[in-house]
């Protein structure tokens, strides 16, 4: 039960009783917000400084409360800062830290001209930020693992599929490649969630800004920001850039499902067409001969999860009135879940790309057994017969089904020879060795973006181009941030010398 009397929380002014536990318990968030401890302990930096520059506090004032800020940095980094539940969040931990250490008038100081509505929704920005980066970064360090597996694969022919069914020869490096062109697009998102989620709130207050004259620009670039959110009520009530980064995932996710789902089916037995490394592999419990890929299977149902967090977030924002309800702190465990399991997830994938074993001769094998070159033969009858394709398609057609129905291949040239004859269509042996040679129909192909070995190499360098820009993104926007910290730190520095 609460206690009567006077509250004694900060915000208690108004309050005849203590909050009740079961309330404390329900509405506490210290086991999320203790993530953004460094974020809100920069951010009340960036503040004080700000409100010093605009003369709202004096530089007493500003000594006093820079100097415990600088103590809970030195806390946090040491792992020593208490956080207490009973202060319900981070902003009110490190609040009180200060009041302690500087009294509480220094503490109230620290206070003026913005409210816990401004500070978690900026906290949660700076954190995200970091995070996008740390993603885009790994997505990097897998395209170039698949990149590097690519190269040298360009001839190394493989059966692609639709349907899951034989289609036409690929090469290994236009199959690899092909999920760094999906993960360069993953790049674009992550990288447009970043710069709508780089935008400082801080000063919007509690909904309607604030009568002090406070300079929000000059905040925002201390903190690394690349400009404001202007509106106030929408800066401090939005989490759309939650969800746009939520959504950033989902996609991405869906995409390493892909490449999962492939490793998966690749390494059975029937497929044999790679070989996971036995250390990201694991065993049966009964089954001595077992050799399971767990961490692909894994990677397809963490995208599940990620997908359930972005629901979550879109559930929760999809009828809240304007303005900041509490309903919004419910926002950060589904993202941190999500941004951690999906970084999870690409370093998992990664290691995979960077140890697994091509069984290149089982990929040729398959390729010539199914009549994945059936679609050379129709257009060769079409440039060389003068005939409409789909005139082609119906005699290649018919050509395969008696060859299936006599148990025989396109390898058998003899029989492709007579069974074309009877089609009225003559060809060599040599011209029906070199178009369904699955080798020599991956050299024909020279169509833009296609599977031909001169087009893959082209492939491979405007896609290493698009990883190294996408990179040099993330690295050069990280600098940015890291910059803006050593610049908040000089003005503390300055400030508590004076």
């Amino acid at each position: 039960m609460a206690k009567q009397g006077k509250s004694s929380k900060l915000w208690g002014g108004r309050f005849s009783a203590e909050m009740a536990d079961i309330a404390l318990d329900f509405s506490e968030s210290i086991a999320a917000d203790s993530r953004m401890a460094a974020e809100d302990i920069w951010g009340s930096e960036a503040h004080a400084l700000m409100l010093a520059k605009c003369g709202i506090i004096s530089r007493d004032d500003l000594k006093a409360i820079l100097t415990e800020l600088e103590k809970a940095r030195e806390d946090l980094q040491a792992g020593k800062l208490p956080l207490r539940r009973e202060l319900e969040d981070i902003h009110m931990n490190v609040e009180v830290y200060v009041r302690q250490g500087a009294g509480p008038e220094m503490g109230g100081k620290l206070h003026t001209a913005r409210s816990r509505n401004d500070q978690v929704v900026t906290d949660c920005r700076m954190h995200l930020r970091t995070r996008l980066l740390d993603i885009m970064e790994a997505v990097a360090a897998l395209q170039k693992a698949l990149l590097q597996r690519a190269r040298g694969n360009e001839r190394t022919v493989m059966p692609g599929y639709t349907h899951t069914q034989h289609a036409q020869p690929i090469s290994v490096a236009f199959w690899l490649s092909s999920y760094v062109s999906m993960l360069a697009r993953d790049q674009d998102r992550l990288w447009g969630a970043f710069q709508r989620t780089n935008r400082c709130p801080l000063g919007a207050a509690a909904l309607a800004g604030t009568s002090f004259p406070t300079d929000r620009a000059y905040v925002a670039k201390l903190l690394g920001f690349d400009g404001v959110v202007e509106h106030a009520l929408d800066a401090v009530g939005s989490r759309d850039f939650v969800a746009e980064a939520l959504a950033a995932l989902c996609i991405l996710m869906s995409n390493l499902s892909r490449l999962a789902e492939e490793f998966v089916l690749f390494s059975t037995y029937e497929y044999g067409l790679l070989e996971i490394h036995d250390s990201l592999a694991s065993g049966s419990s009964i089954m001595p001969q077992k050799k399971n890929p767990c961490i692909a299977e894994l990677s397809r149902a963490r995208a599940g999860l990620v997908y359930g967090r972005l629901m979550e977030i879109l559930t929760l924002l999809k009828a809240l009135p304007s303005g900041y309800n509490r309903d919004l702190q419910q926002d950060k465990p589904p993202l941190w879940q999500a941004l951690d399991e999906s970084e999870m997830t690409i370093r998992a994938l990664e290691a995979m790309v960077r140890t697994v074993k091509f069984n290149t001769g089982r990929m040729r094998e398959l390729v010539g057994k199914n009549f994945a070159t059936a679609t050379e033969l129709a257009n060769f009858l079409v440039a060389n017969r003068g005939l409409p394709f789909r005139t082609c398609h119906e005699i290649v057609g018919g050509l395969v089904a008696q060859l299936i129905a006599e148990g025989k291949t396109l390898d058998d040239h003899r029989r492709v020879q007579e069974i074309l004859r009877r089609h009225g269509q003559e060809l060599s042996l040599d011209e029906i060795e070199a178009v369904c040679d699955p080798q020599a129909c991956l050299v024909r192909q020279v169509s833009l973006g296609s599977t031909g070995p001169d087009s893959v190499t082209a492939l491979l360098a405007s896609l290493k181009a698009v990883h190294a820009e996408a990179l040099k993104q993330a690295r050069s926007a990280r600098r940015r941030i890291e910059r803006a910290r050593e610049r908040t730190a000089k003005l503390v520095k300055e400030a508590l010398a004076l």
